[in-house]
């Protein structure tokens, strides 16, 4: 198939992978809506993916499969197994290519390009602008307290109801009250 849009080609569906919505692996690109473990389908990110070849897991799901096993690795044996896992309830079928759970990406998705949208503004948060606290991907000059105003670090924050303060701010209206809680 061409790749008429010019961009690398995903190593999970092949179709072109363009900067907004790129995942790197071991020299490889990928869809973030593709790269899940090939076995439990989980989605994966630099601290947990286990690169095997050509194929992406999650640590728990490569372990159980490529890990050591005999005694003292909970399997009781005395010597190393081959197994590949079935026994373990891994089943890797080898003809079947790997599809993304999600196909379509959500509508948010598909409104700002593939990039995260910012809570506070709505707009495209992209790679170069992007501050990540609470769970959330914000855009530098969002990343605000939504009382006072403050300039926030990911490590300063409190987060309730999807919107973060300062912890000045925080204990302020959400904390205890009363007296000796200032």
């Amino acid at each position: 198939m061409p790749n008429w849009g010019g961009g690398k080609k995903c190593g999970v569906c092949e179709k072109a992978v363009y900067f907004a919505e790129e995942v790197q692996c071991e020299g490889s690109s990928f869809h973030k809506s593709c790269f899940l473990c090939m076995v439990c389908k989980k989605n994966l990110d630099s601290t947990t993916v286990a690169v095997h070849g050509e194929e992406i897991y999650c640590k728990s799901c490569y372990g159980k499969k490529y890990g050591p096993k005999g005694y003292g690795y909970g399997q009781g044996a005395g010597t190393l197994s081959t197994d590949k896992g079935e026994s373990l309830g891994i089943k890797y079928e080898e003809g079947q290519p790997h599809r993304p759970t999600n196909p379509n990406a959500s509508r948010m998705a598909q409104k700002v390009g593939g990039a995260d949208g910012c809570p506070r503004c709505g707009q495209a948060v992209y790679a170069a602008e992007k501050v990540i606290g609470a769970g959330k991907s914000w855009h530098k000059s969002c990343f605000r307290c939504a009382k006072c105003g403050k300039s926030l670090e990911s490590t300063t924050l409190a987060d309730k109801d999807g919107e973060i303060y300062c912890k000045g701010s925080y204990a302020k209206n959400f904390g205890p009250k009363g007296f000796g809680f200032g």
